[in-house]
């Protein structure tokens, strides 16, 4: 993320006036289902900004859709992102890009849809923020096995354009030594509560969203320690 705004997005955090956040992606953001009741890592995010920063006029709006690819975000960008009049915009996408079940998208072409997302979102006057999607048990999923080579398409663009970018496919992969951490996962590739969990851990560490003291990240940092247990 550029120093400017990297200071804004601080400043904003500090300052009165209320923010607008705009939360988007497919299935995982979604939030539906594979919690089973939990809450999604944007509900959490929620908590934090609007509950224990006392951000009360903040705003955050989840706009995701499950089963959706960059393509769509961006022909409903309008109303996914723009007519919220954001302050700052997450985007976490890439699980059903990278499928091959049933049509077959490059890396390359999708890194130029995820810039072209970014540009869009500056052009708002709001600050992008670039997230990998978690790691996936390939041998499940095998349609799924470009997983990779689409998280490190983000990368570069967050590289290259100089995004705020929130790694949470190299986090989830650490969590599951190499792997994936099946006690942070509910199938092969959606995050169970305790994933949603560490989703919002590495947003909120990310983002700089610290409230001290905090009981919602001391009990999310307990969640995901107690499910790490659980390779």
């Amino acid at each position: 993320m550029t120093t400017a705004e990297t200071a804004r997005l601080q400043a904003a955090l500090t300052a009165e006036e209320p923010l607008n956040w705009v939360i988007t992606g497919d299935s995982i953001t979604h939030g539906l289902i594979h919690t089973q009741g939990g809450r999604s890592y944007p509900e959490h995010l929620h908590e934090l900004i609007r509950g224990e920063l006392a951000r009360t006029r903040d705003i955050v709006i989840n706009s995701a859709i499950s089963g959706h690819k960059i393509v769509q975000i961006l022909a409903d960008f309008d109303r996914r992102v723009a007519s919220w009049n954001p302050d700052i915009v997450t985007l976490m996408i890439g699980t059903n890009d990278c499928s091959t079940a049933v049509a077959t998208l490059e890396p390359a072409d999708f890194g130029a849809s995820i810039s072209e997302f970014v540009a869009r979102v500056r052009a708002l006057g709001a600050v992008p923020v670039l997230l990998t999607p978690p790691s996936v048990d390939v041998a499940a999923a095998p349609e799924r096995a470009r997983i990779g080579a689409f998280a490190q398409a983000i990368r570069d663009v967050a590289a290259r354009d100089d995004v705020l970018l929130v790694d949470q496919h190299a986090r989830f992969a650490e969590v599951g030594h190499g792997g994936v951490p099946w006690g942070l996962m509910n199938d092969p590739f959606h995050p169970n509560e305790a994933g949603h969990a560490l989703l919002a851990l590495e947003v909120a560490a990310a983002l700089g969203v610290r409230p001290e003291p905090s009981r919602a990240l001391t009990l999310l940092r307990a969640q995901v320690a107690a499910a790490s247990l659980n390779p």
